[in-house]
């Protein structure tokens, strides 16, 4: 039998980063416009190619994006295909996928529920034995129902899981919420919640080990995009008499920087982040207060 080659031995030119780290991103779905957003802003810009290809390059040679279906990625990042993958938590479970979960994007939030029509008489999930359950997650599903020590009967269908019960199809269903709108409009009613989800960064267990370096690079670029969502920077310019009024309405991460201006009035430069929610009611207290010359600007990436 042939010896396997030997891998070739790295000098000491050689890159920090020297292997490739591929992220699979949605190829469609709600959640593929906001993750491609996310990609963007934090610096993993997709190269010049003319066109999306399944694989595609980013202007960091050392990172790919592969496009693919969401309840694919799981599998595709417990096996290796690649790397690092964006996709739900509920399809993590669905998948029975063994990978590391790092990063929640606080976004695609919705609950698994368990819901039945509101004309039915149902109205726990002991009274669901014997009964028909509509789903398009039948692992989570069975796993439910065997945990309660009820026997069902799972109907998996690919789509519209909601008007099962309308159909004479299924009993009941455990399908996706996130407003409960749906639900509603189906004259449905929720008798339990099965699972809370929303979008994780997750990880191939091997690749956490040998390509860290990089992935940490990664993670620390798509958390710091997520951590500025919702914060303003406020520079603006203060009398130093009225500097301790104005801190007071500035909290801040860690309370506001204060910096010397080079002016004859006396002036100090205040510097905060603060909650994009409070701009609006903020802006005339800070007048009030003796602030001018105040400039609200947006933030990118903040990294703590």
């Amino acid at each position: 039998m042939a010896k396997p080659a030997k891998s070739p031995q790295k000098n000491r030119d050689t890159p920090l980063f020297s292997e490739v780290v591929r992220l699979a991103i949605p190829n469609k779905g709600r959640i593929a416009a906001p993750i491609m957003d996310l990609v963007e802003k934090s610096g993993l810009h997709l190269a010049e190619t003319g066109e999306r290809r399944l694989i595609t390059k980013t202007l960091d040679p050392h990172v790919e994006i592969l496009f693919a279906r969401p309840v694919d990625i799981p599998e595709y990042v417990a096996t290796g295909a690649a790397d690092l993958g964006i996709t739900g938590h509920d399809l993590v479970i669905e998948r029975e996928s063994d990978v590391e979960e790092l990063l929640d994007l606080q976004f695609g939030k919705a609950k698994l529920v368990l819901a039945v029509h509101e004309d039915s008489g149902i109205t726990s999930v002991k009274q669901l034995e014997g009964k028909k359950i509509a789903t398009e997650f039948p692992v989570i599903t069975r796993t439910y129902f065997a945990r309660h020590k009820v026997k069902v009967n799972v109907v998996i269908v690919g789509g519209a899981c909601e008007a099962t019960p309308h159909l004479g199809i299924a009993d009941a269903i455990i399908d996706l919420s996130s407003s409960g709108t749906t639900l509603k409009t189906n004259r449905l009613r929720v008798i339990d919640e099965v699972l809370t989800t929303s979008t994780q960064l997750i990880a191939n267990r091997e690749s956490l080990k040998t390509k860290k370096d990089k992935i940490e690079e990664i993670h620390l670029a798509l958390e710091s995009v997520i951590r500025a969502r919702g914060q303003c920077y406020l520079m603006m310019n203060v009398k130093r008499s009225s500097l301790d009024a104005v801190k007071r309405l500035l909290p801040g991460l860690s309370g506001p920087t204060v910096m010397d201006v080079a002016s004859s009035e006396n002036l100090v430069a205040v510097h905060a982040v603060v909650n994009e929610e409070r701009v609006y009611s903020l802006i005339n207290a800070l007048k009030r207060a003796g602030a001018k010359d105040i400039l609200v600007m947006a933030i990118q990436r903040m990294i703590r």
